[in-house]
């Protein structure tokens, strides 16, 4: 066997390991785009699942805007009540 030869089949082998080695890169990232394209799946739906919980701030902020006016008319309602109650002791006496 000649150099030439052992040079050449050498190179083959060579080829063909980066070649194994290029095929075996190319089916992981497959792989991985798989689970990334899965993942981003799963990541849509937790976020459509939770909008509702995000939302809560804005509920409360609502809530608390509206307990603030329920207690003002209650202040309102109770100083007319007790302006009107007034006024009829003032007229009965």
């Amino acid at each position: 066997m000649t150099l030439w030869t052992l040079g050449f089949v050498v190179g083959v082998v060579v080829v063909l390991v980066v070649a194994l080695l290029l095929i075996g890169i190319l089916m992981q990232a497959r792989r991985i785009r798989g689970l990334a394209d899965a993942a981003a799946g799963i990541v849509a739906e937790i976020d459509a699942n939770t909008r509702s919980v995000w939302a809560l701030k804005n509920t409360n902020a609502v809530a608390a805007d509206l307990l603030e006016g329920a207690r003002a008319i209650d202040t309102n309602a109770a100083a007319i009540v007790k302006a009107v109650s007034h006024e009829d002791e003032t007229t009965a006496a």
